[in-house]
C-alpha cells in the first residue's frame, strides 16, 4: 500500500468524524440545561433545566458537600424571589433535590438554587427552544 493510499485512507476517516460531528441534537433534551459556581474551592453548587420553554423540572445539586452532610435545605428563586424551599438528600457523593415538571413563567425567567449554609447560588434563564 503506497503512501499515497494510506493519506487517502486517513483522509476519508477523518471526514466522517468530522460529519458525524456536525450532526445536531434532536427533541426535546436539545432544551436541557445546566449551570454550575466555578471556584475552586468551597461548595460547588448546580442547577439542571430539562423540559422545554417556561415547562420544566428544576434540579438543585452540590457536588461536592462534607461527607458528614446527609441533608441540606435547598431554596428555588425565580427570578430574584423565593419561590420555595425543599430538603436534599445525598445521594452517593451529591445532595440534591428536584422540583417536578411545573410552568416556570415566560422564557427568560432566571431560575437560581442557594443550599443552607452556602454564599454561592448557581442560576440559569430559561429560553425559547421551537
Amino acid at each position: 500500500m503506497g503512501i499515497f493510499m494510506v493519506r487517502r485512507r486517513m483522509l476519508a476517516a477523518a471526514l466522517m468524524l468530522a460529519a458525524a460531528s456536525l450532526v445536531p441534537s434532536a427533541g426535546p433534551a436539545a432544551a436541557d440545561s445546566s449551570a454550575c459556581t466555578h471556584h475552586w474551592s468551597g461548595p460547588q453548587i448546580c442547577i439542571r433545566l430539562e423540559g422545554r420553554n417556561q415547562w420544566n423540572s428544576v434540579t438543585g445539586i452540590w457536588t461536592n458537600p462534607p461527607k458528614r452532610i446527609k441533608k441540606r435545605t435547598v431554596t428555588l428563586y425565580l427570578s430574584g424571589r423565593r419561590f420555595n424551599s425543599a430538603t436534599a438528600r445525598r445521594v452517593g457523593k451529591t445532595l440534591s433535590y428536584t422540583w417536578s415538571h411545573f410552568n416556570l413563567g415566560p422564557t427568560g425567567t432566571k431560575a437560581c438554587v442557594k443550599f443552607a449554609g452556602s454564599k454561592r447560588m448557581a442560576c440559569q434563564t430559561t429560553s425559547y427552544s421551537g
